[in-house]
């Protein structure tokens, strides 16, 4: 079918004289490597390989961000100045010359004056489809006010922001593979919970989140935080829009591994909302996002795939 994936990932294509000048960074074999870490699969760094993924499966384009290890949250700023620039100037020169592949620019909200000065740096070129942060790992509270001057710009300009998670300081997930099945959905959810008890959607309506698996857990506990704001619990606000109505800012994609959470998810985030998004090319992903939409009629299908995209991606598209 006809679509856009909005969920995938390559590592930046770095030459060897930016290898060199870069700590923790190398090169393997043709394989790019942070902190001892490839990152993922071969094939993030194959954009070929991409591009013959999408025509297997007939989608038109696929939004592309880096990978969480590569995020290097544990980075100091003036390292994580250099780092980002670099890793934002990879991911172009990756897509560069495939126009289906549409990058996704990373900005470091553990540091955020740096975010704000890389999203004043990236709001001079041409190109990129929108930008991607990490939810909670090791970023600053998405509530905070020293990120107030990044969201009033990124409300003004209008792009997605998807937020993916970085990798869960809870030291208890290092068993059973838990800081991705758990941590993961969980991260997400701290994220989103900052941005709605600290109303910043509400004050910058611009704002245009993208949260991936399905908005992690957020589904599952967006009832239980309005019950907090209704019995006013410690330290949670009154809220001036309700959370059920506040959560149809975001958009999710349909990365559940779950029909009924799918369609747990429409019901809260809205079916104009969810957006294809296979985590391609990691084995935690799809390797056919449609197919996870398969219990529902083929006109959502179609409007999941092509016009909730396009609407997110904007005059991008």
């Amino acid at each position: 079918m006809a679509g856009i994936d909005l969920h995938t990932h390559l590592a930046p294509e770095l030459g060897e004289a930016e290898i060199a000048e870069l700590p923790g960074v190398s090169a393997d074999h043709g394989r790019l490597a942070v902190d001892g870490s490839h990152g993922g699969p071969p094939r993030l760094n194959q954009p070929e390989a991409l591009e013959a993924w999408l025509d297997e499966r007939s989608l038109d384009a696929a939004a592309v961000s880096p990978p969480p290890p590569f995020f290097r949250q544990h980075l100091l700023v003036t390292e994580a100045e250099r780092w980002v620039r670099a890793l934002n100037d990879g991911i172009r020169r990756a897509v560069t010359g495939r126009p289906r592949l549409l990058p996704m620019a990373y900005l470091p909200l553990e540091h955020p004056k740096l975010a704000l000065a890389e999203l004043d740096h990236l709001l001079t070129q041409d190109g990129w489809a929108g930008f991607a942060a990490s939810a909670g790992g090791r970023s600053t509270s998405l509530a905070d006010p020293s990120l107030e001057p990044l969201w009033r710009r990124l409300s003004a300009d209008g792009r997605p922001v998807m937020l993916h998670p970085g990798s869960s300081p809870d030291t208890r997930l290092g068993e059973f593979y838990l800081a991705n099945l758990l941590g993961n959905p969980y991260e997400t959810a701290v994220a989103v919970a900052q941005l709605l008890f600290g109303e910043v959607t509400t004050r910058h309506p611009g704002l245009r989140f993208l949260l991936v698996h399905c908005g992690g857990c957020v589904p599952a506990v967006l009832g239980r935080w309005q019950q907090g704001v209704d019995t006013n619990r410690p330290d949670v606000p009154a809220l001036a829009t309700p959370l059920r109505q506040a959560i149809r800012s975001f958009y999710i994609d349909c990365l559940a591994h779950d029909p009924d959470v799918v369609d747990l998810a429409v019901r809260v985030f809205g079916a104009d909302r969810m957006v294809l998004g296979s985590d391609w090319p990691f084995p935690m992903g799809s390797d056919d996002p449609v197919t996870l939409l398969s219990h529902r009629d083929s006109g959502f299908v179609q409007q999941v795939g092509e016009e909730n995209a396009r609407t997110l991606l904007g005059t991008f598209t």
